[in-house]
């Protein structure tokens, strides 16, 4: 795996998104120049969608290629101990995160690269983490 400057990772939501043609425009330009990453968080919540949704071989090959071209951000223990730094001082501070959220982030934090994604509520607590892309829908 190699990690550039131009390395961003993608939520869920935004690799919904891409794949789906309809993430907002101003995201999509956003993210146009960088090598794209995804955590495994992501590769299981969007087959998990696929699977929820029903979706045959052919579409669910479509998702495979999709994602081979893209980064995939392992779990190992030094983003297992940051996720568990990260879930600590949120319980502590008395804010828990989602447990996928948090491991996503430990992800980031490791690997010294940003997020993309709409969803920056979830994130907003993470420290030193940052977020590239916000959205209306986080008021």
């Amino acid at each position: 795996m190699t990690v550039t400057a131009e390395t961003i990772a993608i939520d869920t939501d935004v690799a919904s998104g891409l794949i789906r043609r309809t993430l907002p425009a101003a995201v999509a330009d956003g993210l146009a120049d960088a090598t794209l990453a995804v955590t495994f968080v992501t590769v299981g919540e969007l087959f998990r969608g696929a699977v929820h949704a029903r979706w045959g071989p052919r579409r669910t090959a479509d998702l495979t290629m999709w994602l081979a071209r893209l980064l995939v951000l392992p779990a190992d223990r030094t983003v297992a101990r940051r996720w568990g730094q990260i879930t600590g001082a949120a319980l502590r501070a008395g804010r828990p995160l989602p447990t996928n959220d948090s491991w996503i982030a430990a992800c980031c934090l490791t690997h010294g690269i940003p997020l993309a994604t709409l969803n920056t509520r979830d994130f907003a607590n993470v420290r030193g983490l940052r977020l590239v892309t916000a959205s209306a829908g986080d008021e």
